[in-house]
């Protein structure tokens, strides 16, 4: 079961995706917040009650008291197993951006289809990123506008096979994606990645990327 926290200022929305959610039977929505600031306040509650924290936060990102990217930083600094999908009306929203440059797993339009909701929030409750290469390219393009190679080059510390794997995940790819690319099983990707990650001392695959961006090896 994937727990699921929504926070969107419109009561519309939240209803709607409650709904919607209610027709999956590994999906449950636990909590749903009118703004940032009513989330931090429930992800509080549930810390000090002890009871189970949300999966995934479905995170509007322009709202009122507090907004979807200030709410994002704090949440994943205070519980990092907790991962934030942001929801936003356009593409090139600037907010969207900003909410994946402080530790979001990825972003969705409002309106995209159910499947294509319900399947991103599968993969990041799983620990992927929902990002396509357009994406990656405009996060790594905004977040780091002077491309200067690092001294300490941290990639330096994996084997080629991880190297390759951190090269395609830093171009967007998913794990069902590299591992056509490099002709393996998916789970394999998966737990390579983890591996990576560790090593690295990084939390998710937009810090992959970001990282690979500073050292200088994107192309």
């Amino acid at each position: 079961m994937i727990r699921v926290m929504l926070v969107d200022d419109q009561r519309e929305v939240r209803d709607g995706l409650t709904l919607m959610m209610s027709k999956f039977a590994d999906l449950h929505v636990v909590s749903r917040c009118a703004n940032g600031a009513k989330a931090m306040e429930e992800l509080r509650c549930l810390d000090a009650s002890g009871a189970a924290l949300p999966d995934v936060v479905l995170m509007d990102v322009r709202m009122p008291v507090m907004d979807g990217i200030d709410a994002t930083r704090r949440i994943v600094r205070s519980w990092p197993s907790v991962h934030v999908l942001v929801l936003t009306t356009y593409d090139q929203d600037d907010y969207a951006f900003g909410a994946l440059a402080v530790g979001a797993s990825g972003f969705l339009l409002k309106d995209s289809a159910v499947g294509t909701i319900v399947g991103a929030i599968r993969s990041v409750a799983a620990g992927d990123a929902v990002l396509s290469p357009r994406v990656t390219r405009e996060l790594i393009a905004r977040v780091i506008p002077n491309r200067t190679p690092s001294a300490s080059d941290r990639f330096s510390v994996l084997p080629p096979r991880e190297l390759k794997m951190a090269e395609l995940v830093s171009e967007g790819l998913s794990n069902a994606e590299i591992a056509e690319r490099l002709s393996i099983e998916a789970s394999s990707v998966k737990r390579s990645i983890t591996r990576i990650l560790s090593k690295l001392g990084l939390r998710d695959r937009v810090q992959i990327a970001v990282a690979w961006y500073k050292a200088g090896r994107f192309s």
